[in-house]
């Protein structure tokens, strides 16, 4: 699953980290690849020092929470010994102090970095903690979620053009008068509806099947019957009598079971 981690993904729950623990700045580091993560996405006081910067996986804060794929706590950034100083400087120009960050893990692999910082020594207590591990799960799902949809739309779609190129070659194949060369399409397009993996015990003939994959497409029957060269009243005899075979009550009904029966690509 391929995550792109944007603002949309992260804003209200840094809003809410923001509010709920009362830090002063929210932030986001998205990774972007095994080597390096970038800081993006930000709530709160900041001076715009730390916007855009590169960190690379394994220094300062958010490099070791990566690299562990678990939260960590400092309560003085610039002198803990916990990580290393690289980043020292843009730290010390948004002159932030305590700070803590989650990573946000999407099928076992860290996505983004969840920080939460103060501009004061005080120690990160136990809320904080909670609405920063709180978040960063709110995060992962919505991610899930959005990745989720994405690869049904993406499927859907390439499930349309594969009904697309099926009653096309069914439609090729009742133009052409080579007896070899239809027989090579028939057997191109029973190709492509095996792809279901679906055994079908429901038969329509070759001009319902036709007629239905055409249907399929949303054509009107005087479409169907101007693209397979019939008469609109033998298209509604062909799809009623697919209709019948399929137990259909409407067209529409009618292309469900038929695709759920396997005899549609």
């Amino acid at each position: 699953m391929s995550v792109e981690v944007s603002g949309a993904d992260v804003g209200d729950a840094l809003n809410r980290l923001r509010v709920a623990s009362g830090v002063s700045l929210a932030f986001v580091g998205v990774v972007e690849s095994t080597e390096r993560l970038r800081l993006r996405h930000f709530s709160g006081s900041t001076v715009g020092a730390l916007r855009d910067v590169p960190v690379v996986i394994g220094h300062g804060l958010g490099g070791k929470v990566v690299s562990m794929s678990r939260p960590l706590v400092v309560d003085d950034y610039l002198r803990t010994p916990r990580i290393t100083h690289r980043y020292d400087r843009v730290i010390a120009a948004e002159g932030l102090k305590a700070m803590a960050a989650a990573p946000v893990i999407v099928e076992r692999r860290p996505v983004a970095v969840l920080y939460a910082a103060l501009h004061t020594n005080d120690p990160i207590g136990g809320r904080t903690l909670d609405s920063l591990a709180a978040e960063a799960r709110s995060i992962e799902q919505s991610l899930v979620r959005r990745a989720a949809l994405a690869a049904i739309v993406e499927e859907s779609a390439l499930q349309d053009r594969v009904a697309e190129a099926f009653a096309k070659i069914r439609q090729l194949a009742a133009d052409i008068d080579d007896p070899r060369v239809t027989a090579e399409l028939i057997d191109l397009s029973d190709l492509l509806r095996g792809a279901t993996g679906v055994a079908s015990e429901v038969s329509l003939t070759r001009r319902e099947l036709d007629t239905i994959s055409l249907a399929a497409l949303g054509y009107s029957d005087a479409r169907i019957a101007e693209e397979l060269t019939l008469t609109r009243y033998t298209v509604k005899s062909y799809l009623r009598d697919a209709m019948r075979k399929l137990g259909a009550s409407n067209r529409r009904e009618a292309v469900m079971l038929a695709r759920r029966s396997g005899l549609l690509a």
